[in-house]
């Protein structure tokens, strides 16, 4: 289910992707963003701006060049506050007097668990956080907010981050980071919760999509089979920890580097935060548990 390394778009630039929506691929590319943040602009009149992307002049600079005559930037969303997504929206704000919406801050939709685990020390780590990040209005689950030619209902998603959002757009979806055509989801605690991640899978999989446009890579044209392939992958994930288990106790390190026998040694500390996602999740089933507190050194055993 892994598609062609063929998205290949051009950067910067806006490209139409159907009738009022554009998409704006910031130049940032790397192992975590792919070819870069997609940056959205939806509408004709009013439009908004679906995560501005990171702090980058020539990226400003193509985000105000995409509003013509008679248009103007009215509403800017962040999807979820990490270093690629969010850092733009101040400054695209003060220069359009549009307010951001998002989730809430950077710490948002937290769970509990993974309260605990920052509690502990255990640091942030894959794409970065944007600390500072603050929304000028905080969106709720379920509220729907209206442009002149559009409408957007907020889904909140959290897995990927705790303030994570999808927007609905009829039956066109702006998944941001959470369903993904080119890889799949980073979950990296404490920031990501697998529990979390996922329900918000089952949630968005109660719908009949056309389309998933992400934040990262080309749109995703079976968006249920792809929500369906994300699912069993992570459910795949959880079964060979456990075959792995039932050798021994271990830690999500030693895990990772035998269960990702194909990842670049760059992506092995990613790597190593997902299974630790899965190792937690476990552990809330009861089907693992940890000799200490949580953390890429803890050893866990079956149940």
């Amino acid at each position: 289910m892994t598609p062609p390394d063929d998205f290949d778009p051009a950067i910067g630039m806006a490209e139409m992707l159907e009738p009022g929506l554009r998409r704006i691929v910031a130049p940032n590319p790397s192992p975590m963003t792919y070819r870069g943040t997609n940056t959205y602009v939806l509408g004709t009149s009013d439009l908004a701006v679906i995560d501005p992307g990171p702090r980058d002049k020539a990226h400003m600079d193509v985000i105000m060049s995409a509003v013509a005559a008679g248009q103007k930037i009215s509403h800017i969303f962040v999807t979820h506050s990490h270093l690629d997504h969010s850092p733009l929206a101040r400054d695209l704000s003060n220069a359009t007097g549009a307010p951001v919406y998002a989730f809430g801050d950077a710490r948002a939709g937290r769970s509990a668990v993974m309260q605990a685990l920052a509690a502990t020390g255990y640091g942030a780590g894959g794409e970065g956080i944007d600390a500072e990040f603050a929304p000028d209005k905080a969106v709720a689950d379920g509220e729907t907010i209206r442009g002149r030619d559009w409408a957007l209902e907020v889904i909140h998603t959290p897995g990927h981050l705790g303030n994570h959002i999808c927007l609905r757009w009829g039956d066109a979806c702006l998944t941001a980071d959470h369903v993904m055509g080119w890889a799949s989801s980073l979950v990296s605690p404490p920031d990501g919760d697998l529990t979390d991640f996922m329900a918000s899978c089952a949630r968005l999989a109660g719908h009949d999509w056309r389309v998933f446009y992400p934040g990262h890579g080309a749109p995703i044209h079976d968006p249920n089979a792809r929500l369906t392939w994300l699912i069993e992958h992570r459910r795949a994930r959880e079964a060979a920890i456990l075959t792995a288990l039932a050798a021994g106790p271990a830690t999500a390190s030693a895990l990772a580097q035998a269960i990702y026998t194909d990842t670049p040694p760059a992506l092995l500390p990613a790597a190593t935060r997902n299974v630790l996602a899965h190792l937690i999740d476990l552990t809330g089933k009861s089907r693992v548990a940890p000799t200490g507190d949580l953390g890429n050194d803890t050893t866990f055993s079956l149940v």
